[in-house]
């Protein structure tokens, strides 16, 4: 890995796995432009998922991207990959050249307002095997992250993402604790998110 991890990055998470927030990862003019074309070229849709045996529309617009024949399965939905745009291709270049971890695979999702949000949950598929790393790119306008212990309730975190901004989460990190994106009162505009990831055959 190069400087960017190596300058004494702090693990957020007190216990059990590994979380690491880089700020400014991108320059606000380099954010700008980057959430200006994903806002543009990607296949936004919106998917409907299986809750308390129900079918809903997911609060956000999401798109599936990667290598060929690549699938992902969750919340009793399918997905088969976009091909990588040639953006999506250079943002998963420029973290695997500054972290020790490859991709064959990328989840975005496009917050619209502060009513969109993402539940509570561990991104533990089986396709991801068992102690993922995952990078988390962030564009648009800030959002608040919460963090949960599965076991012990009494351990809860929130961080704001800033634009440009990259979380890392590795180790035992899936198995014991869930994170989420909240609905807020607060107006905010529209925010996209990228969970680069490798999806096991």
């Amino acid at each position: 890995m190069n400087n960017l991890f190596n300058q004494n990055q702090p693990n957020i998470l007190p216990c059990d796995g590994e979380l690491y927030l880089i700020e400014n990862f991108f320059s606000s003019i380099e954010s700008k432009q980057i959430y200006t074309t994903l806002l543009e070229e990607i296949d936004w849709q919106q998917y409907q998922i299986k809750m308390f045996g129900k079918m809903i529309n997911q609060p956000r617009l999401t798109a599936w991207y990667g290598e060929e024949n690549i699938a992902y399965s969750y919340s009793g939905l399918s997905l088969n990959a976009l091909p990588f745009t040639p953006l999506l291709e250079n943002l998963r270049t420029k973290i695997e050249e500054n972290f020790q971890a490859s991709f064959n695979s990328v989840l975005l999702n496009l917050y619209r307002n502060e009513k969109d949000s993402m539940g509570w949950h561990a991104d533990d598929e089986k396709e991801l095997g068992s102690s993922p790393i995952i990078a988390s790119l962030s564009f648009g306008s800030t959002r608040k992250f919460l963090l949960k212990h599965k076991q012990d309730k009494a351990l809860k975190l929130g961080i704001n993402l800033t634009p440009g901004s990259l979380v890392l989460m590795k180790g035992t990190m899936q198995h014991h604790w869930l994170h989420a994106i909240p609905k807020t009162t607060i107006n905010c505009d529209s925010r996209i998110n990228l969970t680069y990831r490798k999806i096991l055959f």
